[in-house]
Formats: C-alpha cells, structure tokens, sequence
C-alpha cells in the first residue's frame, strides 16, 4: 500500500494507483467505467452485497479482480491504494472512516451524510490520517461551472440577493407498497443494513429506493439538494445559513416510502436568501426546475449542461411606480423622461458546452492528481459538511414542524433542545463497535 510519504516519491506516468470499489449500483457502474478508462489505474477489488451486483462488478473490472461480499476485505487488501465508495447513504461516514484508518484515499458519493455530526467525524479521521477525500459532486469538475463561477465571483451579477434551487416531475403514483418478506438469497440484508436500525427486509428499503427512507437517507433534499445547494457554497462561498425552514410531506405518492415527495425549504445566509423546493407527484411549466442566482445586475441559470446570464436593464425607479389613470396625484411620484434608450447592467453569456459524462471524467481525474499531489481536491470534506448539514437542518425543520437558527461556526442549533438531538444517531453493532475503535465522537 502506497502512504502519505511514499506517494510523495511517485513519478512517471506508469505509476497506477490501485483502486477497490466499493457498492455497484446506478452511480458505482458509473464510476468503474470512468474509472476503467484512466491508464494510471489499476482494478483491483470491489465488494457489494448482492451476489448478481457483484458478478457484474467483478466481470466490468476485468480478470483477476478480487470480489468480496464484506467490503472490510477490499480495505484489508494491500494492493488497494483508492476505494470508491457508491453505497446508500447511511454507510457513506462510516465506511470513508473506516477506509482513512486503513490507510486509504477515498472518493466517496454524496449525500456526504446521514446526519450531521458525521461530517466532523470524517474530517477529524481523514485529517488524523492524512488521506485525500474526494465527494462526488461532479459538477464542480465541469469547466462551464467554472466559468459561470468566475462571472457570480468577479460581480457580474451585481451583489448575490436569491438563489432559487428546484427539482420537479411526476412518478403517480409511486413505487407501491410491496409487503416485508424473507430477502432473496442473493442479497446479504444484514449487510444492507449495516449501521442501521434492523428492520425486516422489503424491497423498497433494499436496491435504489433506499432513499425513500430516513434510516438511510434524507430523500430528495440530500440526494438532489446537496448538488444544487454545493455549487451555491461553491460561487459564494458562506459559512453556513443562519436559519432554516421548510415543510412538506408524502402528500401524493401511494407506496410504503417515508421522504417527502413535496418539499420547500428556505436558507437565510448573510445577506442572501436561497429557496429550494422538489415535487415527486407534479411536474408542472418545463423550465421550472434548475438553479439560478439572482444578483443586482443580472441573473444567471445553470445546469449540466450549460449556463446563461441574462442581464437586467437600467431602469429610473420613479419611471416603475404604477399609474393607472395618467399622472399621479400632485405631489406623487413624477416620471422622468429617459433620452438614453435601453440600458444594461452587464452583458448577456451563453454558454452550452456542458457534458454530464465529462464532468464524471473530470472528477476522477481530479481526485487522482490529488492523491498524487496529497493536495485537497475540489469537492473536499469540509466544504460538503456544510453544504450537507444546510440539507440536514432543512429535515429536521420539516421534521420538528420549526425553523432551525444555526450557529455555523460552533455548529450547533440554537434555543431547541429537540432538534439538536437529531444532529447525531447511534450505530447498530457490530458497527458502534467499529466507530468507536475510530476514536471520535
């Protein structure tokens, strides 16, 4: 296994960096082809709890891959350098801990978190450590994200007033609510489950709609959230909101689901409001779904696959009071003739180069000149613990019926007993039994 210090004397490009994977669903099949594809890496392990996932793993990483149905095997083999961690959600912390102590680097997928003070915990491990983390939030690798950053950054945009997030469609009338059963005998439930409470097995707790749950994820405003809410942390760059509210419910779905299918959450930031806001059961007016920046200039949408800044027109604010019945009264507003003609306060961009694939690519590629550089990589820990613990703080708002005042810097919740008991869960064992031997929390 390469450490901190002997990847310091790695040179030349035929040096490759051993990789273990770790869960192979919609997004790890994703990543071992992206992976697959990069000269400097070598395919080494992957471990996932269902046998059927893990033969196609094993077969997708090419001969002589080891397979393993307990992912400890893949951090226990020397030859792993990197593991990619692509699980539901709850086992993200806890195993990106479990590989740092193992002397591994370690791209992990988002959401970072189940709940918040598992963020800290990785930070103090991967710090302890000294292991790179990447998160997957791929959009920061995108080069027209970047750009669109350099235009909210340098004031193109005028001063940053609103931020509107949102995810809409339609999926009536749900997953169904199939009964609890025995598990089928190619899925390791106990596994599945890991830190989680134990519950019976249902196949909408299992394979992909996990999320639907809250013991192992925070539904769509973690799952889609984090993205949105990360490129707004990424542009401005804040410390964490002040306040949170939101409310929804499962209002239309009919399935055995727990997570929201609508949901509004508002962020109050330091001088800027942000609003994000998800609709399972209606899609409504196309184009309504997106994130977009609002500045005193001008705004700015984006998405994966571009961005376009529309400028504001120079307006005289007496011109805009409303008259229904020629001029105002005397001594009302008077409008003012305007000789210039339309004026803009900066000029519009377009910009349609975006790739969703690139920007996977681009993310390993980033994560891999990290471990070699022992630089942090563009979606580090720190910055997604706080994008993640605004998402965090919007359930528990849902959850608690109140708005949450958040103090950022001690990171804690201010005046509500109740709620602040909700920034940590327990472990089930054997896992409280492995997070403690982390020597954190």
């Amino acid at each position: 296994m390469l450490t901190a210090s002997s990847y310091s004397r790695v040179v030349g490009a035929n040096d490759r960096v051993g990789v273990g994977f770790i869960g192979y669903g919609l997004i790890g099949k994703r990543h071992v082809a992206d992976f697959k594809d990069q000269p400097d890496v070598r395919m080494v392990a992957v471990a996932e709890a269902h046998r059927g996932r893990l033969d196609e793993a094993a077969a997708a990483l090419g001969g002589g891959v080891q397979a393993h149905g307990d992912f400890r095997r893949v951090l226990d083999t020397r030859d792993v350098d990197a593991v990619v961690i692509s699980t539901p959600d709850h086992w993200h912390a806890l195993m990106t801990m479990l590989a740092c102590a193992a002397g591994k680097d370690v791209y992990v997928e988002k959401p970072l978190t189940l709940f918040v003070r598992e963020g800290r915990w990785m930070i103090d491990v991967a710090r302890r450590t000294g292991r790179v983390v990447q998160v997957g939030t791929q959009q920061r690798s995108g080069p027209h994200y970047r750009q669109a950053r350099e235009l909210v950054r340098s004031g193109q945009l005028g001063r940053i007033v609103s931020v509107r997030m949102a995810s809409y469609r339609n999926i009536m009338p749900g997953y169904g609510s199939p009964p609890d059963q025995a598990a089928p005998p190619e899925m390791d439930w106990e596994m599945m489950l890991g830190p989680a409470p134990r519950r019976p097995y249902n196949p909408n707790r299992a394979l992909y709609h996990f999320r639907w749950f809250w013991d192992y994820s925070g539904g769509q405003m973690t799952n889609l959230g984090q993205h949105s809410l990360d490129i707004l942390h990424w542009y401005i760059d804040p410390s964490g909101p002040s306040a949170v509210t939101s409310a929804g419910g499962r209002y239309a779905l009919e399935d055995n689901g727990e997570t929201p299918d609508t949901q509004d959450a508002i962020f109050e930031y330091p001088g800027f409001t942000a609003v994000w806001s998800h609709r399972e059961a209606s899609q409504g007016r196309p184009g309504t779904s997106g994130l977009d920046f609002f500045g005193t200039r001008g705004s700015l949408a984006i998405s994966r696959s571009g961005f376009e800044l529309t400028p504001d027109r120079k307006v005289i604010p007496a011109n805009t009071v409303p008259q229904f019945a020629g001029d105002h009264p005397v001594g009302g507003p008077v409008r003012v003739t305007d000789p210039s003609g339309p004026v803009y306060w900066t000029d519009p961009q377009r910009n349609s180069s975006g790739n969703t694939l690139e920007q996977f690519r681009l993310h390993v590629r980033n994560f891999l000149a990290a471990i070699r550089s022992r630089h942090p990589p563009v979606s580090d820990l720190e910055s997604a613990h706080r994008v993640v613990t605004a998402c965090h703080l919007a359930n528990i708002s849902l959850r608690t019926g109140r708005k949450i005042r958040w103090d950022p810097e001690r990171e804690e919740i201010l005046d509500d007993r109740e709620a602040a008991a909700m920034l940590v869960r327990s472990y089930r064992a054997p896992w409280d039994a492995e997070f403690r031997a982390l020597g954190v929390g």
